[in-house]
This record gives structure tokens, C-alpha cells and sequence, in this order.
């Protein structure tokens, strides 16, 4: 029961993921403009009334009725997910010398989806603020990397690996798990401040390899959405510095697992994993490359999102088999 809840988090994570990408990327994330509720109510058919008035003083506004929905199907999901992690952590304290296995994990992840609740909130209230929109993301790419581990930890089918494999390929694996997260990160910036579209162009940026670009404001942490610091509205510099980085920070990844995919590939027991590795990697490529030919379709955006998280999944399952071989030495 306890794998089996551990399995289920984390298919509801990936899923919590992929929705929130939804959500941002159709402009639903103010679409119920309070927390946890929508207008103080459980949904948005119980907030009709509020919702067709918001509508009506600003059509086309952040608030209406699908929006709402939109919204609020993320928040159940996110809350069921808060649920099963906390029956998690409960069944790991109650059952700790059954399962054989610390409770430390299941308390991190408690304390972490409780941040994430935070940040949630926080997304809402603040006005979708770049930073707190791009630190739920990282909240929520983090609980899922845990999950997996924690799952991990329940397998019994690992493929035994040489220890001298292990000790060779430990570096190069935590390196890619980081950078891999970063990457993941300057997307998450990308999207929360809607730079996705700032370089029209490939793979050239507005005709040129280096254009125009203002850093200044760009990578200010503090100002709110389409704002400087000082208030005044973020230049179309500023967004090109965002995105461009976002590119160079594919390059350097694809760049460095690629190494890494042939590093795997000559170790009979990380082939396997190494191939997926690869394979996701150039569909996370491909993905990124059609969202700026074709605009920004949804459904090709939110599968980059959701093909970031998979090739965290894969990395942190390699971490986690080399870890576990070193630990027999």
C-alpha cells in the first residue's frame, strides 16, 4: 500500500505539473482572483454570479467562467495531492520498522507541499509575481523529484551495476540533475513573465545571435509582472534577455547530457536508462524549437513542461542507482 500511494503521488504530481503549465500558459491563473476558494465558494458554479460580473466589467479580463474552472481543477488536483502526501508521511511514522526506511523524506515532503500551498497562495494574492510564479514551479518540479526517490526506495528490481561504473559516473550524473534544474528554472522565468514569444526567430534571435538585450531588469527578482523595479513598464529588451538566456541555457544542457547519454551508453547496466535519457532529451529539444516556429501553441508548450519534468525524473533515477550502488561498496 505504501509503494502504491508513493506511485499514485507521483503520477498526480507530474499531472499537478503539467496543469499548472495549463493554467499559466491559457492565461487562467487569476481566474479566481481569491484563495482557496473562488469568490469564498468551493467552485466556480457556486461563484456564477461574481464571475459574470468580473466578466462583464473587463471582457476578455483574467476572470470568467472557464478560467475559473481552469483554475480551480488545478487547486483540487494540488490539494488531493497535499493529502496523499501527508497519508504518506503518516503511514512512514507509523509503520517506519516495517518499511525499514527513514521518516526524514516524508517529512520534507510535507513541510515542502505545505510551502507549496504558500506559494500557491501567494500567486494568487501577489498578482502572479515572476518570482513566486517560477518558485512554485521549482516547489513543484522538487516534490516530484522526491517522490520519485521515495519510490525508488521501494524498488526491488534495480539493475545491479559495478562499482568502479559508479564511482565514474556519480559526478557527471549530479552535475546534469543540476543542470537540468536551472534549465528548468530560467523557463519557469521565461513563462511567468510571458518571454516565450520575445525571439520570434531560430535559431537566431530577432535576426541576429546576439540582439538587443537589457539584463538590468530583466533578472531583477523583486518587481512585479511586466514591471521594473521601478515600477515602469519592462522593455521588450528585457524580455529578449530572458528568453535568450532560456536558449543558451538549451544549448548548455543538451550539450552536457548529450555527453553524458554516450557516457551511459557504453555501461551495459545505464544503456537502457541512457537511451530514455536521450530520447527525452531530443523531444524536450524539438518541443522548445516548435514553440518558437509555430507561436507558442498550447498544447506543444505544455508538453514542454511536462517533458522538463520527465527528464528531472530520469536524471534523479540515475542519481539514485548510482547512490545505491556506491552504498554496497
Amino acid at each position: 500500500m505504501f509503494k502504491k500511494l508513493i506511485i499514485a503521488a507521483t503520477l498526480l504530481a507530474l499531472g499537478v505539473i503539467v496543469l499548472g503549465a495549463y493554467v499559466r500558459l491559457s492565461d487562467a491563473g487569476l481566474g479566481c482572483p481569491d484563495w482557496p476558494g473562488c469568490y469564498g465558494k468551493l467552485s466556480p458554479a457556486h461563484a456564477a454570479e461574481p464571475i459574470a460580473q468580473a466578466e462583464t466589467a473587463q471582457p476578455g479580463g483574467p476572470v470568467s467562467a472557464h478560467k475559473a474552472w481552469k483554475e480551480m481543477v488545478h487547486r483540487y488536483f494540488a490539494s488531493t495531492l497535499g493529502l496523499l502526501i501527508v497519508v504518506i508521511g503518516v503511514m512512514a511514522w507509523v509503520k517506519r520498522e516495517q518499511l525499514m526506511q527513514g521518516i526524514g523524506l516524508p517529512l520534507v515532503l510535507i513541510v515542502l507541499v505545505i510551502l507549496q500551498g504558500l506559494l500557491g497562495m501567494w500567486t494568487v494574492t501577489l498578482l502572479l509575481k515572476p518570482v513566486i510564479v517560477t518558485l512554485h514551479l521549482l516547489g513543484g518540479v522538487s516534490t516530484l523529484a522526491l517522490l520519485v526517490w521515495l519510490g525508488q526506495r521501494q524498488s526491488r528490481d534495480i539493475p545491479e551495476m559495478r562499482i568502479q561504473d559508479a564511482a565514474r559516473m556519480k559526478s557527471w550524473a549530479l552535475a546534469g540533475l543540476v543542470v537540468v534544474f536551472l534549465q528548468i528554472a530560467l523557463g519557469g522565468w521565461v513563462s511567468s513573465n510571458y518571454a516565450a514569444l520575445a525571439c520570434a526567430d531560430f535559431p537566431t534571435c530577432k535576426g541576429a545571435w546576439v540582439p538587443a538585450m537589457d539584463f538590468n531588469h530583466a533578472f531583477h527578482f523583486t518587481r512585479e509582472l511586466g514591471k521594473t523595479a521601478q515600477g515602469e513598464l519592462l522593455s521588450l529588451d528585457s524580455l529578449t534577455a530572458i528568453h535568450w538566456m532560456h536558449r543558451v541555457g538549451a544549448l548548455i544542457t543538451f550539450l552536457f547530457l548529450a555527453v553524458l547519454v554516450f557516457k551511459m551508453l557504453r555501461i551495459p547496466s545505464l544503456a537502457k536508462l541512457g537511451a530514455v535519457i536521450g530520447l527525452v532529451l531530443l523531444l524536450q529539444i524539438g518541443l522548445g524549437i516548435s514553440n518558437v516556429l509555430f507561436s507558442l501553441p498550447l498544447s506543444v508548450a505544455v508538453a514542454h513542461n511536462g517533458v522538463a519534468a520527465l527528464l528531472l525524473v530520469s536524471l534523479i533515477i540515475l542519481n539514485f542507482r548510482l547512490t545505491k550502488a556506491l552504498k554496497r561498496s
